[in-house]
């Protein structure tokens, strides 16, 4: 069955914030495969005008799919997570995070659509430092792939 449009545009409220540390980046950039300097010493990340190290741009992914879980949960929406599939993700930077940041993610589904009996939902995550600041807006789209037949 179809997801229930009139939940396009629907905001759910600001996670609790995340503290960036600079074991997670370390952690983050080796398990990716990307070392570059700024990521793990923070003289290289000063070198390059950065307060602390910086962390990699997919980072964020961690944090914003975690809030997109409201979406997935919520009830009135009656998404089957036993059958999503995440379909895409792309990221647009107003800065990049950093150690020491503690950042809430807001989120709003964007679009609702069915395909080939597969439900897609579109959720966009608004990312925001302590200050309000805006750090960087995620895209998630995900897929609850159409029950089999039989």
């Amino acid at each position: 069955m179809a997801l229930d449009q009139s939940f396009v545009g629907r905001t759910y409220p600001p996670t609790d914030p995340y503290e960036v540390g600079r074991e997670k980046i370390r952690e983050f950039a080796e398990a990716v495969g990307d070392t570059h300097p700024a990521y793990i010493d923070p003289e290289a990340a000063k070198a390059l005008g950065y307060s602390d190290v910086i962390a990699p741009p997919t980072f964020v992914f961690s944090i914003t799919f975690k809030a997109a879980g409201q979406v997935v949960r919520d009830p009135q929406l009656g998404l089957d997570y036993s059958r999503v599939v995440h379909g895409d993700q792309k990221f647009t930077y107003r800065r990049p995070v950093r150690a020491g940041d503690r950042l809430t993610v807001t989120s709003t589904i964007e679009a609702i659509k069915s395909m080939a009996g597969n439900d897609i939902v579109d959720v966009r995550g608004e990312v925001h430092d302590e200050a309000g600041e805006h750090v960087v807006t995620a895209w998630t789209k995900l897929v609850a792939r159409a029950a089999e037949e039989g």
